[in-house]
């Protein structure tokens, strides 16, 4: 018996180990052990970058306001604001003389009724009728004056472009102390024909002149544009100006033309003479100077260490095929905003300001448009008195009284035969910023337009000489002419002025690859029936003008919280066509 069942056990043995190569059930999962002790904590990681603000609304509050009682004659045109004493200066194109008013009392509270109210004084400066200069060949000039022009402060000097009383001949640059209180007459310095507008460097070391030099209406004579270098040592202003001419450049037109410069006038006119600057901006670093050559489409680049012409930048064209660059084209159809394949916007800016970002400098433009329309010579006609050729037209819905109704220039698009592949529209109805190379990087495509449609309905497009919508579509639509740049809590804006329809936008600018809207503002009252017919001198004006409000902004200013009397930043506004000066407290909504 033992026997056996120890061969019954290696037999069972066996038969075990014999199935071993058979893969078992796994077996069920113990229980998880206890949890190990917290880790030491690692070091923190790097800060991540601070987030933008996004803009705010911004509130213009009307504050103070001056009234000239001079309507369509050009009566506040150019202002400028004196940090030290609070002062406003404005050019009073109608009475030829400066209106200085008095800020030192600017309140932080609305005014009872902006549109009519006239809460500031003035203490006019009257201006010479005739100077006496130092003329090229270092001799005493004497200049009979004619009307000024624009002003410019820096400390406390106040430069005063005026006009010859011949306005194809030299001009000059009052330059008055403003020290002692009442401006003092300091120096008279000679300049080129028509002094259109003047600007001092921020460090006080340069006053530059933009000499538009037009022709007389008839073109019997014809000056060329320049631009006059004047230096200063210790607030003292050289005796004489560095002049910045065109001439070199008489044999470059088809050259530039190519390019992209336009040329608009008799055929023996030169490039220095159809040369017209415009407006001046200096770069932030105040080694270049940014001359607006606003007919031309173009701007010219003077190197400030070498006094002289840099190049010459064309500013290309806007292109309205583009739904963001729709327009009305017609003042016979109401709110009409559409694209136009085959129609292209000349910038043409009026006003320019620079500032800097990341290092780089970079240039805001108001694109307002400006025709050659004399009676010598005139290059605009609208659209329906024009030829196209088919191609053109195969490309562009027509209508006599939509597309035919624009106007736009003759020196551009025309083919070999004498119809137009293209047409190019005055002015890009917007506002744009460009690199320091001219290369535009941003615009405000149909922004000023399409807002103020949507503000105003069918009032929109109006003119500022009467309240008629639509009326300026057929033109250069909203037409933005005033431009002033300002820093508030760190960000930096743009506020632009529209002419016709007398608005003032605000964009948030301080990236200037991605500018974004902040605000509208107008203080015109659109339901108020008058007209003003400024062909005649004075002006006719019939219905209830002085309930219209601000009509036409020519210029604007900012004026930092450090240096306003109310503590807040402000906004001057001078407008030309109403002859009034507004002055709005800035306040960021929250």
């Amino acid at each position: 018996m033992k026997a056996l069942k120890v061969s019954v056990a290696a037999l069972l043995v066996s038969v075990a180990l014999s199935g071993c190569d058979l893969d078992g059930k796994n077996g069920v999962d113990g229980a998880t052990g206890a949890a190990g002790q917290t880790g030491a904590t690692g070091p923190s990681g790097a800060n991540g970058s601070n987030g933008q603000n996004a803009p705010v609304g911004m509130q213009l509050l009307p504050v103070a306001r001056y009234v000239t009682g001079s309507y369509g004659a050009g009566a506040a045109e150019i202002t400028a604001f004196h940090a030290p004493s609070k002062r406003i200066f404005v050019v009073n194109g109608a009475a030829n003389r400066i209106e200085v008013l008095d800020g030192t009392n600017i309140k932080s509270q609305a005014l009872s009724d902006p549109l009519t109210a006239s809460n500031l004084t003035s203490q006019p400066l009257t201006l010479p009728a005739t100077a006496t200069v130092r003329n090229s060949a270092d001799q005493d000039e004497t200049v009979t004056l004619g009307f000024a022009n624009s002003i410019s402060i820096q400390g406390q000097l106040l430069a005063v472009a005026v006009e010859n009383k011949n306005r194809t001949e030299a001009g000059v640059a009052l330059i008055y102390d403003l020290s002692q209180g009442a401006p003092l007459l300091k120096q008279a310095i000679r300049v080129g024909a028509q002094p259109d507008m003047l600007t001092f460097s921020s460090d006080g070391k340069w006053l530059l002149v933009a000499n538009e030099g037009e022709p007389a209406a008839d073109y019997s004579a014809d000056p060329e544009g320049s631009v006059s270098l004047i230096s200063l040592t210790n607030a003292v202003a050289a005796t004489q100006a560095k002049t910045v001419s065109f001439s070199a450049l008489n044999g470059d037109k088809a050259s530039l033309a190519a390019k992209g410069v336009k040329f608009a006038g008799p055929a023996s006119t030169t490039v220095a003479q159809d040369l017209e600057p415009e407006y001046i901006a200096f770069s932030p670093d105040l080694k270049k100077a940014w001359v607006v050559l606003q007919e031309n489409n173009a701007v010219a680049v003077i190197d400030l260490a070498t006094a002289k012409l840099d190049k010459v930048l064309p500013l290309g064209f806007k292109d309205h095929s583009l739904a963001k660059n729709s327009l009305d084209v017609s003042n016979k159809d109401g709110v009409n905003m559409q694209t136009v394949p085959g129609l292209f916007g000349m910038y043409q800016p009026d006003t320019l300001q620079s500032y800097g970002w990341q290092g780089g400098a970079f240039y805001v433009s108001a694109n307002e448009g400006d025709a050659r329309d004399w009676a010598g010579f005139s290059e605009q006609k609208r659209v329906s008195a024009i030829k196209r050729s088919a191609a053109l037209s195969a490309r562009q819905p027509y209508n006599a009284d939509v597309l035919g109704r624009l106007n736009v220039t003759t020196a551009l698009g025309l083919n070999a035969n004498g119809e137009y592949d293209a047409l190019y529209a005055y002015g890009a109805r917007s506002f744009s910023i460009w690199d320091q190379n001219g290369q535009q990087v941003f615009d405000s495509g149909n922004d000023l337009e399409r807002i103020a449609a949507g503000v105003h309905g069918d009032k929109f497009n109006s003119n500022h000489l009467t309240v008629e919508g639509d009326n300026r579509s057929d033109d250069k639509g909203p037409e933005p002419e005033a431009l002033a740049l300002g820093q508030i809590n760190g960000r930096t804006y743009a506020f632009v002025g529209t002419e016709r329809m007398s608005g003032i936008y605000v964009y948030d600018i301080s990236n200037p690859y991605a500018p974004q809207f902040v605000d509208y503002s107008y203080n015109r009252d659109l339901n108020a029936v008058y007209n003003i017919n400024d062909d005649k001198v004075p002006a006719v004006l019939t219905g209830n003008v002085t309930q219209a409000g601000d009509l036409g902004p020519e210029s604007l200013v900012f004026v930092p919280a450090a240096n306003s009397p109310t503590g807040k930043p402000l906004l001057l506004m001078a407008n030309e066509v109403s002859g009034t000066l507004t002055v709005f407290e800035l306040t960021p909504k929250v």
